[in-house]
């Protein structure tokens, strides 16, 4: 009788977590024991990048950072935003509030230290730290070249992890209300919804977390096809730095409406679009979920005056997909617009311009000939009327999932959209703690089939700060949704959207049945 070494069985338990595969037998057994169900855990590390907010001098920044409390309460582990570059030793990073109150006492601290140390620490500072689950942390800054951040999450901080970059600029040409979700950093991103048209200026600004270069590739597409560019191969991203592209400036060829490819060759990168338009205002444009057949676009105001459609087809085959509005109470077609014609590797565009009519909406597009070809998309959203006309951008995204969450939420001004594009669903809403007191709250909706909801959600009892929205699914089908943030400036209903995709917290990990020990006769 002997065991078979433990070096086999390693590597078999090993192939085992990989394929899912998990039981051993002795050799000649015939039985064969079945793989139990993979199960979901906790992620333990989650990165974010948020770009470098703006240059304007009239702009004010504020940072929100967020974890979810989860099952087990625990606070083990960090989340901190660091600048992507270090500063020099005379610049201050955006104040994050907790610290404000300490400043005085560091001040008699720091004056004692090592002059050296000082500097070096000053450098490398976080621009913001959670000290807690459930609880958002910010910080601000008016500060013209502030940086962009890099961000990491561990532990039990890392499921769920958000952070908001919310930018008030009250004037200039990049007048707005600027909104991003930090993004995850990532080798591939697509941006219908761009220009390189006389009255944009358009940037997309590449972000690398890392502490190796990173390469990139930026292709253009117009309504003819890829737009000739001499310049947009082989950017390279220093390491730990974040590169703003502006976009006219990669083409000869002027077009009102782009689709924007970034891929890398080296590294990974996170990736946004500033968009500012002349007279309309600036915002945000987040990347589109991945091409599909099916997208779903949320969230479209109520009060919407224009509402623009790009969307573009990468692979070989042209799209014909039917365009319908998720309304308040059913679905339908808009009239004259019930499908869109889009040829293979051409950007293209329908004019919706005020498709909802005074009631929420989303958008959805789906295969009009069964051909199933995947397609990305984004709508381009107007309010207001003449000099008082705010714009905002709405990319595809994918459904909440398990779990998703947007932070930065105010007493006024946020509401969320709920669509449900297959069964009806029913989702659980938590408000959280406000960032400096207030009590969470939670509410169960019901989304119908085919239609959008659009709820103020309920504000947390003695708000004071700001709050974090999360939505989490309960039952039926899937859920789409976004958030939209409105503040009152200079007379202006400024507003930003950001959506509301899974916030990939948990991880898929095979469970395997093993027996290591082995018999032979």
């Amino acid at each position: 009788m002997k065991s078979t070494p433990l070096s086999l069985v390693a590597g078999v338990v090993a192939l085992a977590a990989v394929t899912g595969f998990a039981a051993l037998t002795a050799p000649g057994d015939e039985g064969v024991t079945e793989a139990k169900a993979a199960a979901r855990l906790p992620v333990e590390r989650s990165s974010l990048l948020c770009p470098a907010p703006s240059t304007s001098d009239l702009a004010d920044t504020t940072y929100t950072s967020f974890t979810p409390a989860g099952e087990g309460g625990g606070e083990a582990g960090a989340a901190e935003l660091t600048p992507a570059e270090p500063l020099p030793a005379d610049e201050d990073t955006p104040a994050d509030k907790d610290d404000e109150a300490k400043k005085d006492d560091e001040k008699d601290e720091d004056a004692k230290g090592d002059k050296g140390d000082e500097d070096k620490a000053a450098d490398t500072k976080p621009v913001i730290s959670l000290k807690g689950l459930g609880k958002p942390a910010t910080a601000e800054t008016s500060k013209s070249d502030a940086p962009a951040l890099v961000g990491t999450a561990t532990g039990s901080f890392a499921p769920g992890w958000a952070a908001q970059q919310t930018t008030v600029a009250a004037a200039g040409g990049a007048r707005g209300l600027l909104g991003a979700s930090c993004t995850a950093p990532d080798t591939d991103f697509w941006f219908p919804g761009a220009s390189t048209g006389a009255s944009r200026q358009d940037y997309v600004h590449l972000t690398n977390p890392d502490d190796t270069a990173a390469v990139a590739d930026i292709e253009l597409y117009g309504a003819e096809g890829a737009l000739k560019s001499d310049v947009g191969e082989g950017i390279t991203v220093p390491a730990r730095s974040s590169v703003p592209m502006l976009i006219s400036t990669l083409t000869s060829e002027a077009a009102e409406n782009v689709t924007v490819h970034v891929t890398t060759r080296t590294g990974r990168v996170g990736a946004l679009v500033s968009a500012a338009e002349d007279e309309v205002g600036s915002d945000w444009l987040a990347a589109s979920a991945d091409p599909a057949s099916t997208q779903i676009l949320p969230g479209i105001p109520a009060d919407a005056t224009s509402v623009r459609l790009v969307a573009f087809a990468p692979g070989e085959d042209d799209a014909d997909v039917k365009v319908q509005l998720m309304g308040k109470n059913a679905t339908f077609s808009p009239a004259g617009n019930s499908t869109l014609h889009i040829k293979s590797r051409m950007t293209a565009s329908i004019d919706l311009k005020d498709v909802t009519r005074g009631e929420p909406g989303s958008l959805r597009l789906s295969p009009a000939d069964g051909s199933r070809t995947p397609v990305v998309a984004a709508l381009r959203v107007v309010r207001g009327t003449g000099a008082k006309q705010e714009v905002a951008f709405i990319p595809a995204t994918g459904p909440v999932g398990e779990r998703a969450t947007v932070a930065d939420n105010r007493a006024k001004g946020s509401v969320l959209s709920l669509t449900a594009p297959g069964e009806t669903a029913k989702v659980k809403v938590t408000t959280s703690e406000g960032s400096e007191g207030g009590s969470a709250s939670v509410k169960t909706y019901t989304v119908k089939s085919g239609t959008t909801l659009e709820v103020t959600p309920e504000i947390p009892a003695g708000l004071k700060g700001g709050y974090a929205l999360t939505v989490e699914s309960e039952s039926g089908g899937p859920v789409h949704a976004a958030r939209t943030l409105t503040l009152k400036e200079s007379g202006i209903d400024m507003f930003t959207v950001q959506t509301l995709p899974d916030d990939g917290g948990t991880v898929e990990v095979p469970a395997a049945e093993q027996d290591l020990t082995v018999l032979d006769d």
